[in-house]
């Protein structure tokens, strides 16, 4: 008569279920924000100094009116100096990027990284209810893939 077990039917582990991966987990709320009627020249210094390479622009309730970036401000430094032009009325109004496109906070992190590589951007706003309330980057998408442990990429 041979050996019997009498640990019972062995169970497979259970795999611990991993909450999604969300962009409102990830994105910035402490935002460095623009008005229309900034100097060109007052964002450029601002961007240099909070190390940032673009912000948002909103009006006085917080609603979201467009982008502003490193580039935006370098063409019109550089349009102002070959056309002999002062910076004084370089605003950001007449800089900024409009029609901005916007994503959903509740959107799955591994989605908005599919969204940068195809719309090429560096950041997108979240906007809720019309007002501003944070913007993920590229980084920030970075920083919640390697937070991910597991080679499950779909949760």
């Amino acid at each position: 008569m041979g050996i019997k077990s009498f640990q019972g039917k062995r169970a497979a582990p259970e795999k611990a279920k991993s909450a999604p991966m969300l962009v409102r987990d990830y994105m910035s709320t402490s935002l460095i924000t623009f008005k229309e009627h900034e100097n060109i020249m007052d964002v450029a210094e601002k961007l240099t100094k909070h190390k940032i390479s673009g912000g948002c622009v909103v009006d006085d309730n917080n609603k979201l009116l467009g982008l502003i970036s490193e580039g935006d401000c370098m063409k019109q430094i550089s349009d102002s100096r070959y056309y002999n032009m002062p910076l004084d009325n370089a605003t950001v109004g007449k800089r900024m990027t409009c029609n901005v496109d916007t994503i959903d906070g509740n959107m799955n992190v591994m989605d908005a990284a599919k969204l940068f590589i195809e719309k090429r951007f560096r950041r997108f706003p979240i906007v809720e209810h019309g007002k501003l309330i944070g913007q993920i980057s590229q980084s920030d998408v970075l920083r919640a893939a390697v937070r991910l442990k597991s080679n499950n990429w779909r949760d």
